[in-house]
């Protein structure tokens, strides 16, 4: 059984909603988180979750919702989350703020695939969940929409920086999603009249004054053509100072950044590629798979036709220290990379990620790795190659001129490893899975 999680929700699309509210908190937690239950319980349908998880795991029932975030309760609140555990995955996340009346409820749902609810009655069933919530939890702002293309938007901040948004909050409104709840507040300040006349596939008052809007029947098809131009000219009836086809062409950016985009990677570091690309936002994806689709690294350079003519009377000792170097970044990173014990291709392929996850030749002092992190990965490296590819040690005084050989050529993997730890672009220029696999080539 899989739980949905951060990580996961940054692999596919989902559909996200997100809502902000405040009850009495008057009477029993359980009376009070009625209406919310009963809205999952009575329109979930295909997404009902079916595990609640607190300090403790429960199969779904009300008692378990409220039994969990009792468990969890302190000062301030309590936080639980709801999930399924089978198709589609679904992460529905309650927070209460009980420390003030009146009492907060926020709520972050995501169901995945977006593509799930290109059902116009999946859809409609959700809008009927939103709009009970709605009635009973006053909120001044909720949206439902992709999650990718709300990053894109920069939601909820909207390009404004921290401290003005913590200010300000949903002060005027600043983009229209697929679905949105407009509080009371916000109602008034674009004008009720106006807002009641917005074009769009719904437009309802709601009992606090709220209005409910959804642009079209189903949310999945956010990024078309005929989307983005509900989206625009609903904008712009709200915003009548925004330009139309200024915002149509921001809302056509957002859906071509978002197009799919066929992986195309150089084949010996598509292993490495493939992984960066999890490391980028969602709404970042198929930009970056573009982007590195193009990228081609240097071929590499680190070798010699014929080796450098010998200058050590007694190689034993070098070798031996080479050994020791090798082992103290075995040591010194086998708990965080557990492959690198197998002296591997993809224990190198783990150490590129690794490094490069942690911008490690930009965090770290240069003093650092000049003096011990790249010669130690130089021996780690050279180690491989005679381990995984039969190479031969020819060591040198001058530790860059160290070589392998393996086949007729010459290796230099001291020079490789010094070269790649110059900056985290370097890592991927001049990576250590790359010249494995280049040197396997050239193995007989």
């Amino acid at each position: 059984m899989k739980l949905l999680t951060l990580e996961d929700l940054n692999v596919e699309d989902t559909l996200r909603f997100s809502f902000d509210g405040s009850f009495s908190h008057r009477g029993a937690l359980e009376r009070e988180l009625a209406p919310f239950l009963q809205g999952v319980e009575s329109h979930a349908g295909d997404w009902m979750p079916d595990i609640v998880k607190g300090k403790r795991q429960y199969e779904y029932s009300r008692d378990a919702v409220v039994s969990a975030l009792k468990e969890r309760q302190d000062q301030y609140g309590s936080t639980v989350g709801l999930y399924r555990t089978t198709s589609p995955a679904v992460s529905l996340t309650i927070d209460l703020g009980l420390a003030h009346e009146p009492a907060g409820i926020h709520i972050w749902l995501d169901v995945q695939p977006v593509s799930f609810f290109s059902d116009q009655g999946r859809c409609q069933a959700l809008v009927e969940t939103v709009r009970g919530w709605s009635s009973i939890y006053s909120t001044p702002y909720a949206v439902a929409h992709s999650a990718a293309d709300r990053q894109l938007a920069d939601f909820p901040r909207f390009g404004r920086d921290d401290e003005t948004y913590e200010k300000h909050g949903a002060d005027k409104v600043y983009d229209v999603f697929w679905l949105n709840v407009f509080g009371p507040q916000l109602v008034e300040s674009v004008g009720r009249e106006r807002m009641l006349s917005t074009p769009a596939h719904l437009v309802e008052e709601l009992p606090d004054g709220s209005v409910l809007l959804v642009l079209r029947p189903t949310a999945a098809d956010f990024a078309s053509d005929e989307a983005r131009v509900a989206q625009a000219r609903a904008h712009v009836h709200l915003r009548p100072d925004l330009d139309f086809d200024t915002v149509l062409r921001t809302l056509k950016a957002r859906s071509a950044a978002l197009a799919p985009v066929e992986p195309h990677l150089h084949p010996d570091l598509a292993p490495l590629l493939s992984r960066l690309l999890d490391e980028f936002a969602i709404s970042e994806r198929q930009t970056k798979i573009a982007e590195l689709n193009a990228f081609q690294p240097p071929e590499p350079e680190e070798w010699l036709p014929t080796a450098l003519s010998p200058d050590v009377e007694s190689p034993e000792p070098l070798l031996a220290s080479y050994g020791a170097l090798s082992e103290s970044l075995v040591a010194a990173l086998h708990t965080k990379v557990p492959s690198i014990t197998k002296e591997t291709v993809e224990s190198l392929t783990d150490l590129d990620f690794y490094f490069w996850r942690e911008s490690f030749p930009e965090r770290y002092e240069r003093q650092l790795i000049d003096g011990h992190t790249a010669p130690a990965l130089g021996a780690y490296l050279a180690a491989v190659l005679v381990r995984r590819l039969g190479g031969t040690w020819l060591p040198r005084q001058k530790q860059e001129e160290s070589q392998v050989r393996v086949g007729k050529r010459v290796w230099l993997p001291f020079l490789r490893a010094r070269r790649y730890m110059q900056s985290r672009q370097s890592l991927l220029d001049y990576s250590l899975t790359q010249f494995f696999r280049a040197v396997a080539r050239h193995q007989t």
